[in-house]
């Protein structure tokens, strides 16, 4: 079975925000601004992408 994959690029600093979400930063692979990564679309990695959404910009990948 194929999951679906995402590109993940963070257009917002991570300044002000929470441990936590900076956390979450780094467990999705971004370390600083304009970085993009793509991973699959797993419940986990939706769980992470929705508590940094603010922080994010995300595209679908055919």
């Amino acid at each position: 079975m194929i999951m679906a994959k995402v590109r993940i690029t963070q257009v917002r600093s991570k300044n002000g925000s929470t441990a936590r979400q900076r956390a979450n930063l780094v467990s999705l692979g971004l370390h600083r601004m304009h970085q993009s990564v793509e991973v699959e679309l797993t419940p986990v990695t939706k769980g992470m992408i929705q508590k940094v959404l603010h922080l994010v910009k995300v595209e679908e990948l055919n």
